[in-house]
């Protein structure tokens, strides 16, 4: 089995809309302290360049690890916490960033372990959402990109820990030999 990639999204495009969501975020978000939130490991290229384009310098930042595909290209169904927030974000504002909506699972799990800590407002900002495939609705207050349901990978997104450094998301296609 041969892997093939094919762009789906430029790295162009990408810094276009990465622009205009942090220009709607440091709108709404004008004179207030905010914690961004990651959601490792597939956001860090996203939250690293939406990060250069927020304007407040009283802005913090923290990461949390959650897994739901133990190495497959499908979800489990299963979340789990794989690695803690630093810091308490009770009464802070919090805009949790995530590379892909995909069940609405994991962040629904997150949103419901968020509200026990009690933090003043949480926002989500994701980089793709893929409509087709949601089994637990989630609010959306920010995207990037809506995508058809295939598998894609780079500017963050991995296939087995690979393919994470490519600066554009493509897709992913499997030829036999």
């Amino acid at each position: 089995m041969i892997e093939k990639v094919h762009e789906l999204i430029s790295k162009e495009e990408i810094a276009k809309k990465v622009k205009e969501v942090a220009a709607q975020i440091n709108k709404d978000y004008k004179d207030k302290d905010v914690v961004f939130v990651g959601v490792l490991k597939g956001v860090f290229m996203f939250m690293s360049d939406l990060l250069k384009e927020i304007d407040s310098t009283r802005a913090t930042t923290d990461f949390i690890g959650l897994s739901s595909y133990k190495g497959g290209t499908k979800s489990t169904g299963k979340v789990e916490i794989t690695a803690d927030l630093k810091d308490s974000i009770e009464g802070k504002h919090v805009v949790v960033l995530e590379d892909i909506v995909d069940t609405g699972l994991t962040l629904s799990f997150l949103l419901k372990d968020f509200e026990k800590r009690k933090p003043a407002s949480v926002a989500i900002c994701t980089l793709l959402e893929k409509p087709s495939n949601i089994e637990k609705y989630v609010k959306i207050d920010y995207k990037c990109f809506v995508i058809p349901d295939k598998f894609v990978l780079g500017y963050g997104l991995d296939y087995d820990e690979r393919y994470r450094n490519l600066p554009y998301i493509g897709v992913m296609e499997f030829i036999e030999e």
